[in-house]
């Protein structure tokens, strides 16, 4: 969308205020909300403000900062505040000196982005985002089901159904695609899915797509959560993302092979990248303490590390769809990841895996789930990470990874995450005194 449609939309819908949007390196999003009539001030120098302010960012010293507009990511917000109209830019961060705030995690995905744009292709994704919705007591989240429901369940007509189609004109009406939303397999958990798209423009849908939800269930006294496993016993909340790439023109998917009809060349090699840095890339795609509990057999959850042509209990899945709708889904990322480091950093694992041209194990088509241990390690299956620590270990001694966050978001997130494991390792849960008490 062009400058000038912007302040024409904002004329004739008499918009009062702009939030200007922001992800911190956790995924956090963020936002200052400025009068419209400022918006031409913030396209053309950026509004300020304080880095230092947000978590891993700068220091105190070196804390002036800059939001700069990106215009195709404008929409007016489906909800207004006291009868006013608001509307929404995402921005990029910069530096004082006008240069690109190496520490955005916007600005990692589009380093990558530009990467795959110099060999030759435009990276395409389309997570899947699965959260719970559970009541609202007391103005705080009660953690209990608000139904019994199952994969696809048409349930009787209630307020959660009712959500799930609000959320669906909402996101319309800011200019994402919805392709499904539907009850998923644990009781109280739903999923959103919207049209593929670029990588750039999926994690900003992503962190659209959140925002929403958790503002509708506020509407509706309700709690969204996208934490990964918030119940014991069943299937945790994932975001399986599927990624395509496209030639520059968009005309072509390079993952196809028109010669066999079958995937390409380029498929595979970016599969083997994808597999060979899967450890590492972990503590981005489930950076939590909690993403572990997902994380685990029995439940649909991803832990082994192999490809299959449908197999769903392989960490890469290739669907079934060829031509224009070949794609890999890369099976093991939740939404409480930060999607556009995500996103980020398996597009360049795979890019790598073109550079190097590092060919995947064969395809494993039987059920891994109901594998012993000594047929996995006959087909050489391996293991996904077990806990943060041990993902944050892999990550440590990963170049791509360093390379593809920077040195900046690099030692900050291994610095906060080390953190957080370290108070989880402290901290004593009713777990442990149900389990103790009577030592």
């Amino acid at each position: 969308m062009g400058i000038d449609e912007i302040f024409r939309i904002i004329e004739d819908e008499k918009i009062r205020f702009v939030r200007l949007q922001f992800s911190d390196i956790n995924g956090a999003l963020k936002n200052v909300e400025i009068p419209s009539a400022d918006l031409k001030r913030a396209f053309e120098k950026g509004i300020m403000f304080d880095g230092s302010s947000i978590e891993g960012f700068v220091r105190i010293n070196e804390s002036d900062m800059y939001l700069k507009p990106d215009p195709d990511t404008f929409a007016i917000l489906p909800w207004t505040l006291e009868g006013q109209k608001s509307a929404r830019i995402i921005c990029d961060v910069y530096k004082q000196d006008g240069t690109p705030f190496e520490g955005d995690p916007r600005f990692r995905l589009r380093k990558v982005m530009q990467e795959a744009k110099d060999m030759g292709f435009v990276p395409h994704a389309g997570p899947e985002v699965e959260f719970f919705l559970l009541p609202r007591k007391n103005n705080k989240p009660s953690f209990e089901f608000l139904d019994e429901g199952g994969y696809f369940d048409l349930l009787p007509v209630d307020i959660a159904e009712h959500l799930r189609s609000e959320v669906a004109v909402m996101l319309e009406e800011m200019g994402i695609d919805v392709e499904a939303t539907h009850h998923e397999v644990a009781p109280s958990q739903h999923e959103v899915d919207f049209r593929y798209n670029n990588a750039l423009s999926a994690a900003d849908a992503v962190q659209t797509v959140k925002l929403v939800i958790k503002t509708l269930a506020i509407k509706n006294n309700l709690y969204a959560t996208f934490m990964p496993k918030p119940f014991f016993g069943v299937n945790g909340s994932g975001m399986h993302v599927h990624v395509s790439l496209l030639s520059t023109d968009l005309q072509k998917n390079m993952f196809f092979d028109e010669k066999s009809g079958d995937i390409s060349e380029h498929m595979r090699y970016f599969i083997g990248g994808v597999l060979k840095y899967s450890k590492a890339i972990t503590a981005v795609t489930n950076p939590t303490v909690n993403s572990y509990k997902r994380l685990v057999p029995g439940y649909e959850a991803p832990v082994n590390i192999a490809w299959s042509l449908a197999n769903r209990s392989a960490l890469v899945r290739v669907p079934a769809a060829r031509g224009m709708a070949t794609r890999i889904e890369y099976r093991s990322p939740d939404p409480s990841c930060n999607p556009y480091l995500a996103l980020a950093v398996i597009i360049k694992a795979g890019l790598q895996g073109i550079k190097d041209k590092i060919e995947p194990p064969l395809p494993v088509e039987k059920d891994i789930y109901h594998m012993k241990e000594e047929e996995k390690d006959n087909f050489g299956i391996d293991h996904l990470p077990s806990n943060l620590k041990e993902a944050l270990d892999e990550m440590e001694k990963c170049e791509l990874i360093k390379e593809t966050l920077g040195e900046h978001i690099f030692n900050k997130f291994l610095e906060m995450k080390r953190l957080e494991w370290k108070d989880f390792s402290i901290a004593v849960t009713e777990w442990e005194r149900q389990r103790y008490e009577i030592v």
